[in-house]
């Protein structure tokens, strides 16, 4: 199971920090990813990162300003989302991929957190 939290309304320029949190398995060889879809869009790619490498990359309207971590004693991952956008507004969710493949396609994903609201005011 993923639980993800820590979504919330800013205005523009602000920061967040989501968590996402697994139960029930240990995350060491997997990808997590996350992602986000806004009202009327299809979801999308937001970064992901290898868990057993530690590394990260980013779509590019995101690169530079989000940045994911995880902590390896918590099963925790996260996303820092720093001088936010009015378009990064969506509802973000994380999710594994469970054979370590470093993919941005939803439908390479196994597991999914049941998302967390973003709203950036303008």
């Amino acid at each position: 199971q993923l639980q993800a939290s820590g979504g919330g309304l800013l205005q523009a320029g602000g920061s967040l920090r989501l968590s996402c949190a697994a139960s029930g398995y240990t995350l060491s060889s997997y990808y997590m990813g996350w992602f986000r879809q806004a009202p009327g869009k299809e979801r999308e790619f937001v970064g992901g990162i290898s868990w057993s490498h530690g590394s990260t990359r980013y779509a590019d309207s995101v690169k530079g300003r989000f940045t994911i971590s995880r902590d390896n004693a918590k099963n925790t991952v996260y996303l820092q989302m720093n001088s936010l956008k009015p378009e990064d507004t969506a509802v973000h969710y994380c999710a594994v991929q469970k054979y370590g493949l470093s993919t941005d396609a939803v439908m390479d994903y196994h597991y999914w957190g049941q998302g967390t609201q973003v709203t950036v005011s303008s």
